[in-house]
């Protein structure tokens, strides 16, 4: 089955050069299935981009997956012409009635920062709140699995002089875990920031499993499994260039930044990237989706949280 996406969105084009099966919202109304309903809150300054990168992924299962997207009311972005936001993405005022199968916060550049400092630091502690009660499963990436960690258990960020920037290798710390059902032993994985989160800090909170870490030791997968929480610090779903043009804008911003690891061959940055964490990517959603979102949820999300939360 298909992804639904709203009518004339950008990545539609984009997902069908790709033959990445999907259906516009009008052909979507006309069939009787209960799809499951994803809100996506998208922090990341070129939207569309982001867009793609996340549609693509949640599109390549056998389920059907209608997404809403919205972005901060409290702080209006700069990246994204307000025409596009006016179609296709709405606020959280005017959704937080609604209940979801599944809520995903993107990253956002914004590390330097303290998460109190934060433009819209208070609306996103609201959306955090709600998603306790109102999304059935949360998907947390980068910056986004950062704020998610402090604001729900308390868990630091720390600031880095030099950004972690590259591929990098992983591996799996749970064993016969469903959300890394398909995942290698040894694993690579795009990383994209300027700070970082301890593994002794998370350990100290019994909710917490690290599910997977890089070879470095920073964790990399954290999860509440029981409330279906999932916190993830890299980015999986980076398109091929996408290290190569965060390179390049550095380097005409005149940050100097390193060559990101692991990435081009020989280290050379005028050689095309070689992709090492496409099925990772895949695997990674796909099993979100079925493993700790469809499975769970019943034909009614009404249903579904008066029985999880008062039983």
């Amino acid at each position: 089955m298909p992804i639904k996406i709203p009518n004339q969105l950008p990545a539609a084009e984009v997902l069908e050069g790709e033959n990445i099966f999907f259906m516009d919202a009008d052909r979507a109304y006309s069939q009787d299935i209960r799809p499951l309903r994803l809100l996506i809150l998208n922090l990341m300054p070129l939207k569309a981009v982001t867009e793609t990168q996340l549609l693509r992924l949640l599109g390549n299962t056998p389920l059907q997956v209608e997404v809403d997207f919205i972005y901060t009311e409290s702080y209006t972005p700069s990246h994204t012409p307000m025409d596009h936001l006016t179609e296709f993405y709405g606020t959280f005022h005017e959704v937080r009635h609604r209940k979801y199968d599944g809520f995903l916060v993107t990253g956002a550049p914004v590390e330097h920062l303290a998460f109190e400092d934060v433009a819209y630091a208070e609306e996103l502690d609201e959306i955090f709140e709600w998603s306790r009660s109102n999304a059935y499963s949360t998907f947390h990436i980068c910056w986004g699995a950062q704020a998610g960690l402090y604001y729900h258990y308390g868990v630091p960020k720390y600031y880095m002089e030099e950004k972690i920037s590259g591929v990098f290798p992983h591996r799996i710390l749970t064993q016969h875990e469903k959300l890394l059902r398909g995942f290698d032993d040894r694993f690579f994985v795009p990383h994209s920031r300027h700070s970082r989160n301890k593994k002794e800090d998370i350990e100290k909170i019994p909710e917490l499993t690290i599910l997977a870490e890089m070879e470095s030791g920073d964790p990399y997968i954290i999860a509440n499994l029981e409330e279906r929480q999932f916190f993830i610090t890299g980015h999986a779903e980076y398109d091929p260039l996408t290290l190569h043009n965060e390179y390049v804008r550095d380097m005409k911003a005149g940050l100097n930044p390193n060559v990101p690891e692991n990435y081009y061959p020989d280290d050379d940055p005028t050689k095309t990237p070689i992709v090492c964490w496409r099925s990772v990517a895949h695997m990674l959603f796909a099993n979100w989706l079925n493993y700790y979102v469809y499975q769970g949820t019943p034909y009614e999300l009404d249903e579904l949280f008066r029985d999880h939360r008062e039983g």
